[in-house]
C-alpha cells in the first residue's frame, strides 16, 4: 500500500500530464484523450518521475473525485475531464437534473454576476449535483462562494450538458441569468 503523500503526488502529476502537458513527458494523447498505460509508465519513469502499475491502479480506484479512468481492456488512460489540451472525450449531450452547483473563491464573485461562468483555458465550466462537492472546489481557491445554476431553464433555452465518467457535468458556459449565490454553510 502506497502512502496517501505519494498517492496525491502521483494524481497531481497524472492531472499535468494528462490533462495539460502531455509534451511534459514526451506523452501524446489520442483525439479522445487516451494514451497506453504502458507509455504513460515509461515516459514518467523517463522523466524521473516512476510509478508501479500497482501505484497507478491504486490511484485510478481510490481518487475521492474519480478524475482517471482506465479503457475495458485496461490497456489506456486517460482524464475523465478538465483538459485544457484539445481532445474530444465524446459524451454525448444528456438533460441535466433541475439544479447544478458551482464553488469559486469570493474574489470571482462579482465578475462571474456580471459575466457568468466562462470556461477559460479548459473545454468546459465543471458542475457538481453535490453542494458538499462544490464547497470543497470553492474552499481551495480562498473564501468560497456557492452558486447555484438553473440547469433546468438553461436547457430549455438550448444549453448542452454532459457528464462525464466520474459524474461532473460539464457545460460550454453559464450566463449570469442563470446564475444565484447560495447561502455558504460548512460541509
Amino acid at each position: 500500500m502506497t502512502s496517501n503523500t505519494k498517492l496525491t503526488s502521483i494524481s497531481k502529476f497524472l492531472s499535468l500530464v494528462l490533462r495539460h502537458e502531455p509534451q511534459h513527458i514526451g506523452l501524446e494523447l489520442d483525439e479522445a484523450g487516451w494514451t497506453p498505460v504502458d507509455a504513460l509508465l515509461h515516459k514518467a519513469a523517463q522523466a524521473g518521475r516512476p510509478i508501479s502499475r500497482a501505484e497507478l491502479d491504486q490511484v485510478v480506484a481510490t481518487s475521492d473525485k474519480k478524475r482517471f479512468a482506465f479503457s475495458d481492456d485496461g490497456l489506456r488512460i486517460r482524464a475523465n475531464q478538465g483538459h485544457s489540451v484539445d481532445v474530444d472525450l465524446g459524451l454525448p449531450p444528456v438533460p441535466p437534473p433541475d439544479v447544478l452547483y458551482h464553488g469559486t473563491a469570493s474574489r470571482f464573485r462579482d465578475a462571474i454576476l456580471r459575466d457568468g461562468l466562462q470556461r477559460r483555458e479548459r473545454h468546459h465550466v465543471h458542475l457538481t449535483e453535490s453542494v458538499a462537492t462544490a464547497m470543497s472546489v470553492g474552499q481551495r481557491y480562498g473564501q468560497p462562494v456557492l452558486l447555484r445554476i438553473d440547469a433546468r431553464r438553461m436547457a430549455a433555452a438550448g444549453y448542452e450538458f454532459r457528464c462525464s465518467a466520474n459524474g461532473v457535468w460539464l457545460v460550454d458556459s453559464v450566463p449570469p441569468e442563470f446564475l444565484e449565490v447560495q447561502p455558504w454553510t460548512t460541509p
